[in-house]
């Protein structure tokens, strides 16, 4: 097949802590679509709630394993601390009102390559990033997707040359800050998530997974053809890919970049809809047929939520 390059991230799957107070946030707060509500495939006695814009389109999923009693995470090397949504030119000063009349905190603004943000943080303590373009961009770069994240790494040196030998990413920019100092690499068609920054910070942190934290970060594949020369194409390369996983609305590969971060590769087809319509998305739990036959006793196990209207 033609050379390509990986378009921008499908979707960030973190943990939380309990659900209720996690789907308030993001459809109260953050004005997200709940557009799956469904187990995790791994553990069903567990939720996986999934948002993103009205259809659920790649590049706007940011997931959730929400448990009852996860105590604590923390990001540190290793890991990725934030993610970040794009606004519209001029949108910032919107959003900066909203959490000002629902007396919720946020750092900022600030100024990050010369684009103004802030940041607020969830219930249970994900760093979420709002960042305004310093100038128009392409169409799709609304504040219903992503902007971009953050991977924490002990030395950036290794995963920089992943994403640009491997993915086709393009180094766009280094700062220095309080922070520590900050790589980005750009995919270059600028769709939604088209952006990751590397952070290398003298802060003492030694990461952890728990409520807060990201579990994974994954990348999009058009199409099960795509996948497939991203799945020969990072195994010749030498990293370890596990095979094709089915993940009913995607299929799946993983493996860990050098920098210790676990990366997925996840396909655009079938889409959130292949189970329910796009007008009732989220409204029901909705589970893989392996699940099918217990379900009267994963609703048993699953704490009761409720959905706002959406």
């Amino acid at each position: 097949m033609t050379e390509t390059v990986i378009p921008g991230l499908h979707h960030v799957t973190a943990i939380s802590g309990a659900p209720q107070e996690n789907i308030d946030f993001y459809i109260k707060t953050l004005g997200q679509r709940l557009v799956k509500k469904t187990v995790n495939f791994d553990d069903p006695g567990t939720y996986h709630l999934y948002y993103g814009d009205a259809v659920g389109s790649p590049g706007t999923i940011l997931t959730f394993f929400p448990f009852v009693d996860a105590g604590p995470g923390r990001a540190g090397e290793g890991m990725a601390s934030a993610v970040a949504y794009g606004l519209p030119l001029a949108g910032l000063d919107r959003w900066m009102d909203c959490f000002a009349d629902a007396a919720i905190d946020f750092d900022g603004p600030f100024t990050r390559y010369s684009e103004r943000m802030i940041a607020v943080t969830d219930p249970h303590g994900l760093r979420i990033e709002l960042i305004e373009p310093a100038t128009a961009g392409p169409s799709d770069a609304d504040d219903t997707g992503f902007h971009s994240v953050t991977l924490w790494l002990q030395e950036i040196d290794a995963t920089a040359r992943l994403l640009t030998e491997q993915f086709g990413y393009v180094e766009a920019g280094h700062e220095v800050s309080e922070d520590g100092e900050r790589t980005r690499f750009q995919s270059p068609g600028h769709a939604r998530g088209s952006a990751i920054d590397l952070l290398r910070s003298d802060k003492a942190s030694i990461g952890r997974q728990g409520a807060g934290s990201i579990h994974h970060i994954a990348f999009r594949a058009e199409s099960d053809e795509i996948q497939k020369h991203w799945q020969d194409r990072l195994r010749g390369a030498g990293m370890d890919v596990t095979p094709v996983i089915d993940r009913q609305y995607f299929n799946a590969i993983y493996f860990r970049e050098p920098g210790g971060v676990l990366f997925e590769i996840a396909t655009d087809p079938p889409g959130f809809a292949v189970d329910e319509p796009v007008e009732t998305m989220g409204s029901a739990l909705m589970l893989p047929p392996q699940y099918e036959g217990q379900r009267e006793r994963i609703e048993q196990i699953l704490p009761p939520v409720r959905i706002h209207n959406q």
